[in-house]
């Protein structure tokens, strides 16, 4: 099953990533361009090992790395309740 945005969340892109507010608790979080770009990927359903492959070609870095980026990601906006799986 792909993330979802709780559906209280809401969402601004912005030049440097994307804002997501929880609008029950008006508290909002930032992510920059490349967080920005691996939630939506997320939350369109890609599969997180392709989302790290990507990131490992576009920025020189492990896959290992990417994959470690993407779940320290993933539990970060579950640990805020930003998202459901």
């Amino acid at each position: 099953m792909p993330l979802r945005l709780r559906p209280d969340i809401a969402t601004t892109d912005t030049e440097d990533g994307l804002v997501l507010l929880d609008e029950r608790s008006g508290r909002y979080w930032q992510l920059n361009l490349t967080g920005a770009a691996t939630l939506q990927a997320l939350l369109a359903g890609e599969d997180p090992g392709q989302i790290a492959q990507d990131l490992a070609t576009r920025y020189g870095i492990s896959v290992e790395q990417a994959r470690q980026d993407i779940t320290a990601l993933t539990v970060r906006l579950h640990t805020a309740k930003l998202v459901t799986s």
